[in-house]
Parts: C-alpha cells; sequence; structure tokens
C-alpha cells in the first residue's frame, strides 16, 4: 500500500464531529444513546484497515455504543481535521505525527496505537534487476516522492550497506500500480510489503525485497498508526477507550480469521481484489500483533529512538521529550 508523505496545511474539508442522538423504547421508558465518530483512513481502503472494518461489520461498534462512519482522506491530509475536532480518529504514521507537532503551528494530534508492531515497509525490484540489497539500487532508477524523510531513509540504508546513494537514478513519481511500475522504466520502488509485496507474489512477478528494519533498527519505526487529538480525549476518555477496545476485537478477529475478514474488507470496498485480500490478510495475521500480547501497544523506547534519529538527520527543528506524540493510556487493559 502506498503512504503519503502529506503536507500539513488548513483542512479544506468540514466534516460533521461527534454528536449524541438518542432513541428511546416503546416499552420502556429508558433512553439509549449511540455516539457518532467520524474514522479517517490514510489512503484508500485496504487490509492496514480491516480490523476497523471488522469491527463496524460484526457489531462491536454497536455493542459498545458507538456509530463510526469510515470515510477517506481529504486532499490536505486528515491530521489537521482531528486537530480541529473536525474528526475524532485517523490512520497516520510516526513520522507524519512528528511533522504535525513539531511545527511553528504544532496540531493536537497524538497516536493512540499502533495498527502493526513492526515497519514492513521496503524497496522491492524485479529478480532480473538483481537488486538484493540497499547497495545494489545504485545506477538503478528509483520512483521517489521526493521528500525529505524518503531520501533520509533511503540515504541511511544505502551508506549502511556500502552503497553512494548519490549514484541511485531518482525519478519523481507517485506509483498507485506496483505491477505496472515494475514493467515500466522504473527499477526500484518503496512497498509496504504487507499490500504491495504480496500483491506481486499473487499476480506471478518475481521480485527481490529488503526491509528497511532489517539494515537499520532505529528504522522500524511505528507505521500505520491510529491518532487523535488530546483535546478530544481528555473530554471524551470513556469514549476512547470504547472505540479503541471494539477495534482491538476486530484486529484479533482478523488475526484469527484472514480469510473472512478478507471478505468484509471487499464488502465495504468492493473495488479491492479479494483474492490479494486474502493473501495479505494472512500475512498480516502475524503482523498485527507480532511478538507482543496487547494488539497497539507501542514501546517507549522504539519510539523515542526514531524521533531522536529523525532530529539528527534535522527532519524535524527540535528535539522531542520522551514520549512524545503517544499514548498507551487508551488501549483495552
Amino acid at each position: 500500500m502506498k503512504k503519503k508523505f502529506v503536507a500539513l496545511m488548513a483542512a479544506v474539508l468540514m466534516i460533521i464531529g461527534l454528536t449524541g442522538c438518542s432513541q428511546t423504547g416503546t416499552e420502556k421508558p429508558t433512553q439509549q444513546s449511540t455516539e457518532k465518530i467520524t474514522f479517517v483512513l490514510d489512503w484508500t481502503p485496504n487490509t492496514n484497515h480491516t480490523g476497523v472494518y471488522a469491527a463496524k461489520e460484526l457489531g462491536y461498534f454497536k455493542d459498545a455504543g458507538l456509530e463510526v462512519d469510515i470515510i477517506q482522506p481529504p486532499e490536505g491530509g486528515a491530521l489537521p481535521l482531528v486537530a480541529a475536532g473536525k474528526a475524532e480518529f485517523t490512520v497516520s504514521f510516526q513520522e507524519e505525527i512528528a511533522a504535525a507537532i513539531t511545527s511553528n503551528s504544532p496540531l493536537d494530534v497524538v497516536a493512540v496505537g499502533t495498527i502493526l508492531q513492526h515497519n514492513t515497509s521496503g524497496i522491492i525490484s524485479l529478480k532480473e534487476d538483481n537488486i538484493l540489497g540497499p547497495k545494489n539500487m545504485e545506477n538503478k532508477v528509483y520512483a521517489t516522492w521526493d521528500t525529505p524523510v524518503e531520501k533520509a531513509i533511503l540515504k541511511q540504508v544505502i551508506t549502511k550497506d556500502g552503497g553512494n546513494y548519490d549514484n541511485v537514478k531518482m525519478i519523481p513519481s507517485t506509483v498507485t500500480d506496483i505491477i505496472s511500475a515494475l514493467q515500466s522504466n522504473v527499477d526500484a520502488v518503496w512497498i509496504y510489503y504487507g499490500w504491495d509485496g504480496v500483491a506481486t507474489k499473487v499476480k506471478g512477478l518475481d521480485t527481490n525485497f529488503f526491509s528497511f528494519k532489517d539494515i537499520d533498527p532505529v528504522l522500524d519505526f511505528y507505521t500505520p498508526v491510529i491518532a487523535s487529538s488530546q483535546t478530544y480525549l481528555n473530554q471524551n476518555e470513556d469514549t476512547a477507550k470504547k472505540f479503541l477496545v471494539a477495534v482491538a476485537k476486530g484486529y484479533e478477529y482478523a488475526i484469527a480469521n484472514p480469510e473472512e475478514a478478507a471478505k468484509i474488507l471487499v464488502k465495504y470496498a468492493p473495488e479491492v481484489d479479494l483474492d490479494i485480500a486474502t493473501a495479505s490478510q494472512k500475512y498480516l495475521a502475524d503482523q498485527y500483533k507480532a511478538e507482543v500480547k496487547q494488539w497497539g501497544y507501542i514501546d517507549q523506547e522504539r519510539w523515542d529512538n526514531f524521533y531522536t534519529w529523525m532530529f539528527e538527520n534535522k527532519l524535524i527543528p527540535n528535539k522531542l521529550d520522551s514520549g512524545a506524540g503517544f499514548t498507551n493510556a487508551y488501549l483495552a487493559k
């Protein structure tokens, strides 16, 4: 799946925020309320999002008294919407949150749980191009988003592997179809293996892939994550916890039932290829929680290490305090 390094800008899309509605039974005088939540994706629906769709489909949100609207992001990104109180939760990335909270006009955003335990992104290429590791990207054509974080990560892994970053042929390109891109003049593309890597296998392409986290542990950052605003969390602690408990149940279902979970995703997003979704769900079943016991848990040391790396590489203007930008406080205990 394609990661978006979105520009931090004022949101131009106004979304209906948290409202309440009530329903009165005909036989009992009690009133039952449903709280509405807007959840903004980071990209088109894919298996990173399955747990949220499963929670909706299987009634986990309803059982918690929640009505959740799942929407795709506006052009300017979802974090400004969350910070402004126009949406309650969104999918984001650790590096995006760092930029948001260290900008000249810091956004009120915080990660409340990680969707995957480890960074599954890396570089994919056709096997015939013989790119077995970062140094083999020299003199090859790489499709770049042309962003500072992306380039710093590539320079880190290529240099650590003994290669010369300056010898990589970079061409600006926003790849939306990995299969077509690899069969064009592009030799190497940054992907998330859980979607695009799996897709190449399903479609029968012979590829090589290396993961950033396997080259340097500091690049095992959290991506993607679920984010909210601290203001919303402070004012709606119980609702936030109920939402994340239901979401965790959705991901636990996807872990235990990958084939059925894939069908749920495709039900809500019929444009998604079921074969790819199913293969992806089977791969991600081992990635949602990996070695930890609790879905969503963020390790502070790993989180802090990546932010220190970002500061040292001049990707953010100031060094962040330990633990800045995330909290585990709203996850199920």
